[in-house]
Parts: structure tokens; sequence; C-alpha cells
């Protein structure tokens, strides 16, 4: 497995078009398979891990820092690609956000359908798009009226999140596929010639760095999270009027300081271009064009901050007809053949999701890696950096990867499976136990000192 890991790892690195004399100082540990799946996620979680860490000591040395060495546990790495599901809170595991009809139907062609509740607009709007009752029976009954490919338009012309479940082939045939098919893992473009940006001595790998993080639930918090590991001031913004989950926000939330603007108010709208005058990354995971409509697009944080490297998170990528489908972990699965692949695996008649939400943290350290990449190539050339990442393109990267034979019946590992890598903190929230950072630097060693706290509990206003 390790094998597979490294060569993912020199993919990503040589496309973040960096010194290749780094991969001497990455150590991987561990064998597997360790996940119950056909596909090579333990080595994903190991390489993505490892390559987001690399490039921090790689810019801390940018900055004047010692060259270090970088270590990730295969075991640990697996652990922190389910981090999510090892959290407790005052010795207990927080109430399941998964909303009670989410999930995956047979629509009345035969085929298969996956819905998307957990937010209150969506699962609204699913019901009123199929007049019937808040019941997983009525909706099973009412989706016999439909096919799932016309359920699939219908929903997303009303910006509702369902996909049809399809084959790798009728993946690749799909228009959108083809379009992911056709980019690379992620994007990193130069916008402009900004002169470059001046950072003081850190004693730590983004020591000094501002980022903005404007995202929520997994893949963009994630990315934001690992440069809050390695020492970048955090201020995640959120918005009042948007939904969350809170389970997230717990195990998220590390590391960071979090505020919120309504940037549908133009106070808070120059509040935002405030901080962001004086930011390093902008992290941003709203609908494909979302933040444009309010000024905030990859040119007009250039023309705010120039040298600004602005990270873009979606679910299929700017181009193709689905660039402005809204999407998420398990959605992007279905519509991409993985569903069935797994399922076929497994010799199921069901489709069959990952024991993880493979896809979001894949894309956030891949938002990780696309930033420091970019920082560090402003540092030397100047420029603002556009970073763009999508749920669909980490999953043709992974698709990438192989499969792996024997492992589709292993167990997922338990909470004391993992115990060697989890570690117990005050938050706002209660004593936190959670999965701490795998990427393991040998001289800066990646922490989060600020405890999670619920959303709004900080100032709209950097740290130093």
């Amino acid at each position: 497995m390790n094998r597979i890991a490294e060569q993912a790892i020199r993919q990503l690195w040589q496309h973040s078009q960096l010194d290749s004399a780094w991969l001497d100082q990455l150590c991987l540990q561990g064998q597997g398979p360790v996940l119950p799946s056909s596909f090579a996620l333990d080595a994903a979680a190991q390489a993505c891990l490892a390559a987001s860490g690399l490039s921090a000591a790689a810019f801390w040395h940018a900055r004047g820092g010692e060259r270090q060495t970088v270590s990730v546990n295969l075991h640990h790495a697996v652990a922190e690609f389910r981090s999510e599901h090892y959290l407790r809170v005052d010795g207990a595991q927080p109430s399941d956000p998964w909303d009670k009809i989410a999930g995956i139907y047979r629509c009345g062609d035969g085929r298969w359908l996956r819905i998307h509740t957990n937010f209150p607009h969506h699962c609204q709007g699913v019901l009123q798009l199929l007049q019937c009752e808040y019941d997983k029976a009525a909706v099973t009954a009412a989706l016999q009226k439909w096919t799932a490919f016309d359920f699939e338009d219908a929903a997303a012309a009303r910006g509702l999140v369902a996909t049809a479940l399809r084959s790798f082939a009728e993946w690749d045939a799909h228009p959108q596929g083809q379009e992911v098919a056709a980019q690379a893992v992620f994007s990193l473009t130069r916008l402009d010639h900004a002169e470059p940006l001046a950072l003081t001595d850190a004693d730590r790998p983004l020591g000094g760095v501002r980022v903005l993080d404007l995202t929520r639930i997994i893949a963009g918090p994630v990315g934001g999270r690992v440069l809050a590991a390695h020492g970048a001031d955090v201020l995640h913004i959120t918005s009042p009027k948007l939904p969350t989950i809170p389970t997230l926000d717990m195990d998220m939330g590390r590391g960071k300081r979090n505020a919120q603007l309504d940037l549908t108010r133009e106070s808070d709208r120059d509040a935002l271009r405030r901080l962001l005058a004086d930011a390093h990354v902008f992290i941003q995971g709203y609908r494909p064009g979302g933040l444009a409509e309010l000024g905030f697009s990859p040119n007009d944080a250039a023309r705010i901050r120039p040298g600004i490297v602005y990270v873009s998170l979606s679910a299929y990528g700017n181009q193709g007809p689905w660039a402005g489908r809204r999407g998420f972990d398990s959605l992007t699965q279905t519509a991409s053949g993985f569903n069935l692949a797994e399922a076929e695996a497994a010799g199921s008649e069901t489709p069959r999701a990952f024991p993880a939400q493979a896809l979001d943290h894949i894309a956030g350290y891949l938002a990780a890696l696309g930033a420091t990449a970019a920082l560090r190539h402003q540092r030397q050339q100047g420029g603002s950096w556009h970073v763009e990442v999508s749920l669909a393109q980490a999953a043709h990267w992974l698709r990438g990867l192989g499969r792996v034979e024997g492992a589709i019946d292993l167990p997922i590992p338990t909470l004391e499976d993992v115990r060697p890598w989890l570690e117990e903190t005050d938050s706002g929230f209660g004593r936190l136990l959670a999965v701490r950072h795998a990427a393991e630097l040998s001289l800066t060693p990646a922490r989060w000192p600020l405890p999670a706290m619920p959303l709004g509990s900080h100032a709209a206003s950097w740290a130093v």
C-alpha cells in the first residue's frame, strides 16, 4: 500500500510544482488496507496528508526555517480521514446529523437516486417537489412517479441536491464526467503580477499567515484546519442566515477563531473587505458564482489584496454542464460511479457508500496543499493565485489510484482502535476527545492551540 501512497504523493508534488528533493524528507509508516473498501482510501488519506504536511515544511524552509522531516502513519491518517466519526464531547458521541429521509431510493424506472436533506431548506424543497409528507415511506412512494434522471434535473433546477446512480461507464460518457477527466487533480493559476507579500520569520511553518475560511461542513473546513495545524491565523467566517452542522463545527473548528458576517448587508461586506485587505489566503466553498455576485470573485479579491491566494471549492468543478450545481460528498460518490462499484465488489444489489467522507477529506487536504504551494510560488514569483479544487476532481484522482483486493469486508476501525491518535482538550462545547493531526513534522509539530468554539464567538478581526 505504501507504493500506491508514494506514487500518489509524487504525482501531487509534481503537480504543485515544488522541489522534488523534498520527497526525500518524507517517511511513510504502516501497512494497509485498513478500511472496508475496494478503493485505495488508506493510501489516499496518507498521501494527501503527507503532501500537505510536506508543503508546509517546505514553505517554512523558504522563510528561513530549518529543513525537517515529515512522517505520516497510515493508521493515523485513516483515523483523521474519519475524524468526525470519532469526536466525543464530555465522553458522549454527538447526535447523528443525518436527516431521516436522506439516502438512497429506487425511482419508478428502477434506477437508484440519492437525495440529501440534512439542511432544512433542502429537505423542504425535496418534499415540495415530491408533494409528499416528511416520511421515508412517503418519499419512497412519491419517487415511483419519477425517473431518476428527471428528478435529478428537476432538483438541480430548484437548487436542491440529488443525483442518480451511475456506473463508471455512464459517468465517463456524461459531459460532466468527461470535463472532470480532462482536468488536473486541482488547478493552480496565477492571476496577475502582484509583488511578493512580506512575511516575518516565524517559529511555525505558517506563523503570521492570515487565512479567511468561508466554508462549511467538511471539505473546506478540513483545509482550514490543516493550515491552522501548521500555525496559520485562521478566521472562520460564517453567516447567521445559513444552516450548519454543530458536530462538524466542533471537529473542524479546532485551531480557528470564528466570527459571523451577513454578506447580504453592505456593512458586513465592508467588514470582509477590510479583513481581506490584510489576508494571505481566502478559502471559499459557496456555490459557484455565489461570492462573485457579492463582489468577492478571485479577481475582485486580487484587486482588494494583491498577492492573495484564493482557494475555490466546488462539487463538480468550474467547467461543464454541472459546473453550477450544488453537491456533497455522498452525492458525488453516487453520480460518479463509486457507489455501484463498491456494491459490486461487495456482492450487494444495494448501492454502497464509502466508509468515510473520503472525497470531502481529499478535497480539504488538496486545498491546503494548493494553498501552501501557492504561498511558496507567491513568495518566489509574486502574483495573486487561484487554487480550484472539486469533489469530482478528488473522485477522479482517487479512482486513478486503482482498486484494492480483499478489503471490502474489513471492519471499520472503532474508537478503541484509533485511541493512540486521539487527544483530549477543553472547548466551548465541553471536553473534546478528537483525532490529532497525522502529519508529524520533526521540528514544528502540528497542533491546534485554540479550542473549538461556538460560531460567532470572536470578533471579525485578525489576532495580530
